[in-house]
């Protein structure tokens, strides 16, 4: 976890940053960790990160445009070391704030890491909006905070005060016995589950939805833009009609120890799919993939399916992979899918 000390540490880099770019991982957890920090500083630009594994120089020639005078990266795994070079030329302070197994800071100088992973105390996974609503303390965000929490699979130790501020979004807690009842049984959850289809908007749109969450005072608002005719309400509607068709259609394939399911096409929410199928079906392992033209992104999720991938990516040419113990991704040449599922199937007993 991360001390009273380092979060002193990281007000006080905040505090000193009057033009701060912060790069946001795209996702809720991400999006969430920004507005708390952009809410409570009042100051500052967001940038929403869609290459991987790591940033490209194109986000260090941003920090250029923008002016700034401080980067912050919330909830990256893996920075890039393009990036990292770019931002030493400009002489600036580099803030990375994250909470996955890296160690990729060791490669690296002069650059500021908060991330309760590597805790000397005690090692803890709580998502990034965790600690800037912790840092922040800004009671009237914590409907920001529970959204970034939940979506990322975690229940904070302040969701019982969201409850009792807004109970109609929380329903009743004895019935949220783990993250995702929350996630896909509460008013709050839809929220954030609305966020992961803003996030798959255009750029000009995710500025929109940016800017209108630093701004919005509740829940209610918030499900008020949604039922608007605005970007972000007509977004999440027909993003969310295309993903219950394909969660339906998974859904079917379920048989056996592993749940396999790909699709194709120009939306890409094999995170999201894979998600809400882990929930419905717990005892297996949930494999989507989405083709992507000569390669293929793939969401895993199950007991310890960390290291069930740890075995089998390296079976498999310019392939990738990585993340929480029990929900990871991987990157596979599309020609490979089929291995790559008969590789799964083995490893599991199916």
């Amino acid at each position: 976890m991360l001390t009273k000390k380092q979060l002193s540490e990281l007000r006080e880099h905040l505090e000193k940053a009057q033009n701060p770019v912060f790069f946001y991982d795209n996702d809720a957890d991400g999006l969430c960790s920004y507005v708390l920090l952009r809410r409570f500083l009042g100051r500052g630009k967001g940038v929403a990160v869609k290459t991987h594994p790591g940033l490209d120089a194109g986000y260090a020639k941003k920090v250029q445009e923008l002016g700034a005078d401080y980067v912050f990266v919330l909830d990256r795994p893996v920075l890039g070391k393009e990036f990292v070079e770019g931002i030493k030329g400009f002489g600036l302070p580099l803030v990375w704030i994250d909470h996955h197994s890296t160690e990729e800071d060791a490669d690296y100088e002069n650059i500021f890491v908060f991330n309760p992973m590597k805790s000397k105390r005690k090692k803890s996974f709580e998502p990034v909006t965790y600690w800037c609503y912790k840092l922040a303390g800004r009671e009237e965000d914590v409907w920001i905070a529970v959204m970034g929490c939940v979506a990322d699979h975690y229940l904070p130790d302040f969701a019982k005060e969201f409850g009792k501020r807004w109970p109609e979004y929380w329903g009743n807690p004895k019935n949220l016995k783990e993250p995702f009842d929350a996630y896909y049984g509460t008013g709050i959850g839809m929220l954030a589950r609305a966020l992961a289809f803003g996030l798959k908007d255009s750029v000009t749109h995710v500025v929109y939805l940016q800017n209108f969450l630093i701004n919005c005072k509740n829940p209610s608002e918030m499900f008020l833009e949604l039922e608007s005719n605005r970007s972000f309400g007509k977004k999440y509607r027909e993003l969310k009609k295309k993903y219950d068709n394909f969660v339906n259609e998974a859904k079917r394939k379920s048989a056996g120890k592993m749940l396999f399911f790909d699709y194709g096409g120009d939306l890409s929410i094999s995170s999201e799919i894979s998600n809400e199928l882990s929930y419905r079906f717990k005892e297996q392992v949930v494999v989507v993939a989405y083709r992507a033209g000569a390669y293929c992104n793939i969401s895993l999720r199950g007991k310890n399916v960390r290291k069930i991938l740890e075995k089998v990516i390296p079976k498999f040419e310019d392939s990738r992979g990585g993340g929480h113990e029990d929900a990871v991704g991987a990157r596979i040449k599309t020609e490979d899918l089929e291995r790559f599922k008969n590789e799964i199937a083995k490893e599991i007993g199916d």
